[in-house]
């Protein structure tokens, strides 16, 4: 029986970025490391195996814990609050040359990819994923399920709120303190955009400046 079970649910592209990192962070611990994927012809990884999620329910190990590697909000949701249901706790993983300062609070259930950078008098809420060289800076505060592509740039005095998504490249102005830049509830900001100024909850922004999105009919 292992010790220790940590479940990276999601086998595809960011999990298995995500599987190596969590490799050096439990390295020091009994614990036995593997994939959960709900494609049960997948077997192994990269070298790592590959369990169903009933299947890990079933394997036995004194404590067991899961981080969800996939990025869409909604999905993330429903999957941790199923395992949650289940008993399984959360597993945060946290690359060890990220660079986190001063008073800055973070939920259960982070992933901090390589090189992200957490400066001051932050507030993360649960499940913020933060991918390669993205940054918060002082006096923001991100609410849950919140997604950072890579090298996302978020300058200090930005509120971002549940469910966001934040592509590649971004970049967020820095706002004011006591009249903060909002990135409203389910909004998705374009990849390379740059964002001055509030973002309507569920929209999608694209481009310098950043603008809404216009659909064809």
């Amino acid at each position: 029986m292992a010790g220790k079970l940590v479940g990276i649910y999601g086998a595809s592209g960011f999990g298995r970025e995500v599987m190596p990192v969590a490799r050096e962070m439990f390295a020091s611990d009994d614990c036995e490391l593997v994939f959960i994927d709900d494609n049960p012809e997948l077997v192994k990884v990269n070298g790592v195996r590959v369990l169903t999620y009933s299947d890990f329910l079933k394997h036995e190990a004194e404590e067991k814990r899961v981080s969800v590697a996939i990025a869409d909000a909604k999905t993330r949701r429903e999957i941790e609050e199923r395992c949650y249901s289940d008993g399984i706790k959360p597993a945060s993983v946290n690359s060890p040359n990220n660079v986190v300062l001063d008073e800055v609070q973070i939920g259960s259930a982070s992933i901090l990819c390589p090189f992200v950078t957490l400066t001051s008098n932050i507030t993360i809420g649960q499940s913020f994923h933060a991918n390669i060289y993205s940054y918060v800076a002082h006096d923001c505060v991100i609410g849950d399920y919140v997604t950072f592509a890579p090298a996302v740039k978020c300058n200090g005095n930005v509120v971002i709120e549940d469910n966001a998504y934040i592509g590649t490249g971004a970049i967020i102005k820095q706002g004011q303190p006591g009249s903060p830049i909002v990135i409203g509830e389910g909004a998705t900001v374009g990849m390379g955009a740059v964002v001055t100024k509030n973002v309507a909850p569920g929209s999608v922004v694209i481009g310098n400046p950043a603008k809404p999105l216009v659909r064809n009919s």
